[in-house]
């Protein structure tokens, strides 16, 4: 799901401070780039030095890359970043609850928007089309994990003629690292979520056991409305081909809202259901979902609610990006739990 909510990190002149620092971390041999980004030529003659961020995961490349004096702003949030990155995010003002208006973006003086979605910058728009930042003369990136394969669907999420695949995510990464003339870091940090990947994947399913059946459960407009739950092409089905396991709604959408009647014909095995700081439905809460899970006549019934299969997972790990490498950790610890590995 697109909405997302913020954390407040808003600190008085960061601007000014940003972009010296930035100025001082600049590799001092940068190689030009070009490259086609989402059907869009970009090239870079310099290293951005004020980068806007529309998206979490398109915030937390650029910490992870150890490039937090160049991030000038950021929007499109649903939690605070991971522990690991908060101190580098210390310094990084948020721009709106949601979406961040065009306007509100351009004050930043951004020489790069980064965005996560297409939804943010395509041709919905709901912060700007791209070719408003053209006009403007702000290049933009977007990342592939959304644009690749994606098409328009009933839902402003899409749909996808094709599985997501966590190579879409290191093209990410080493594209944006190369853009910011640091593309040793990008091999690093590829390197350390394959390796983290590798760890969680070492164990394998049982043989005397059927593969489990799983639903991703992202949020709801209301309790006991149609459920937001995760299509059979996005980052919770990669999850799962990475862990042997099967999503029980079988829809290219990436996120088709779903009726509880639906889920019960289903009845999966696990219940992956999504915590996030964002409230803007009450369904976002995690003791929400977890008290309809246990109240409901209907969900209490389902096989994953009566034996306690139930995983509560980061929302930010269910959508392309480098928390769903998270998500595979948290899903296997559970099916060892659970005793599905051996």
């Amino acid at each position: 799901m697109r909405h997302r909510s913020l954390f407040r990190l808003a600190l008085s002149g960061v601007l000014l401070a940003s972009s010296v620092l930035a100025v001082a971390s600049t590799p001092l041999a940068y190689t030009p780039v070009s490259l086609d980004n989402c059907g869009q030529s970009l090239s870079f003659s310099r290293p951005p030095l004020r980068i806007v961020t529309l998206g979490q995961n398109s915030a937390e490349i650029v910490l992870a890359l150890g490039q937090a004096k160049r991030l000038a702003a950021s929007g499109v949030w649903l939690d605070p970043v991971p522990e690991a990155l908060r101190e580098q995010a210390s310094h990084v003002p948020v721009l709106a609850g949601r979406h961040p208006a065009f306007e509100t973006v351009l004050a930043q003086q951004p020489d790069l928007v980064a965005a996560q979605f297409v939804a943010d910058i395509g041709p919905q728009g709901r912060t700007a089309r791209r070719e408003q930042f053209t006009q403007a003369g702000v290049p933009t990136y977007l990342s592939p994990t959304d644009c690749k394969q994606k098409v328009a669907a009933s839902t402003i999420d899409g749909a996808r003629q094709a599985p997501f695949t966590i190579d879409t995510l290191y093209q990410e990464i080493h594209e944006l690292a190369t853009i910011m003339g640091v593309p040793e870091r990008g091999d690093a940090l590829v390197a350390s979520l394959q390796q983290r990947i590798e760890q969680a994947t070492r164990q394998q399913l049982a043989q005397d056991r059927r593969a489990p059946t799983v639903l991703y459960w992202f949020s709801s407009a209301q309790l006991g409305g149609d459920a937001w739950v995760a299509g059979a092409k996005g980052a919770p089905a990669w999850i799962n081909r990475t862990l042997g396991v099967r999503n029980v709604i079988d829809s290219a959408e990436e996120w088709p809202a779903v009726s509880w009647e639906r889920i019960a014909a289903a009845d999966p095995d696990i219940i992956v259901i999504g915590s996030m700081a964002r409230r803007h439905f009450t369904a976002d809460d995690i003791e929400a979902k977890q008290q309809f899970l246990d109240q409901d006549p209907l969900a209490r019934q389902l096989t994953a609610v009566r034996e306690g299969h139930i995983v509560v997972m980061p929302a930010r790990a269910m959508n392309p990006s480098l928390d769903t490498v998270e998500g595979v950790e948290l899903l296997a610890k559970a099916l060892r739990d659970f005793g599905w590995q051996r």
